[in-house]
């Protein structure tokens, strides 16, 4: 099977102190963003459209699934480590500010801003990998979520220890090739064509 993963389109702010789990949606940046994608993707046969049931990620699958006639497949598994906590700020914020946290995920320290362990988050990421790939065998599948699933998903594809080993632009693609053999080929990595250009007419 063709597994393609997507990160999710640029998500809102949402500062800390709210009490409660942050679920941003995508602002209007993202929404282009995820409308650039399906109509990228729109030429290629797509059989399923999965996605994280966290707002960003459901925003961004459902262009794509809309383009394709899909309906979206929610699947929790995908859900990003720290979906617990009560604050969204964007990566790009936090490296310009130094931010704390930042250097906490990069040491593998997600407990400290109340997130899953890395233990726990790698399992659950490989059971899910390994769950999307048995159940859609020959088929080419997206998977929309967040760029921690996605270094985790590549980390485990190339057998890599570090977690966080690079950042998935917004809405970027990038390709697995996996069988239920265990076989899994990296066919590319943080696919952001869509966002810079067209597709050429065959």
């Amino acid at each position: 099977m063709e597994l393609l993963w997507v990160r999710h389109g640029e998500p809102e702010r949402i500062p800390s102190g709210t009490g409660v789990p942050a679920n941003p949606g995508l602002t209007v940046r993202g929404r282009d963003q995820a409308d650039r994608l399906a109509a990228w993707l729109a030429p290629e046969t797509i059989d399923v459209v999965l996605s994280s049931p966290q707002r960003r990620a459901l925003e961004t699958a459902e262009p794509v699934a809309r383009a394709q006639g899909l309906e979206v497949q929610i699947v929790d598994g995908l859900t990003e480590y720290d979906a617990r906590s009560d604050s969204y700020i964007p990566m790009e914020e936090m490296r310009a500010n130094n931010d704390p946290q930042l250097i906490a995920m990069y040491e593998g320290r997600w407990e400290e801003f109340g997130a899953e362990s890395t233990e726990t988050f790698r399992a659950r990421v490989a059971s899910t990998l390994e769950q999307i790939i048995g159940a859609h065998p020959g088929r080419r599948v997206v998977a929309v979520c967040h760029g921690g699933v996605i270094n985790v998903a590549f980390a485990l594809a190339l057998g890599l220890d570090r977690h966080l080993w690079f950042e998935p632009h917004y809405t970027s693609l990038s390709r697995m090739v996996a069988s239920r053999t265990g076989v899994r080929s990296v066919a590319s990595l943080n696919e952001r064509a869509h966002l810079d250009g067209k597709r050429e007419s065959s």
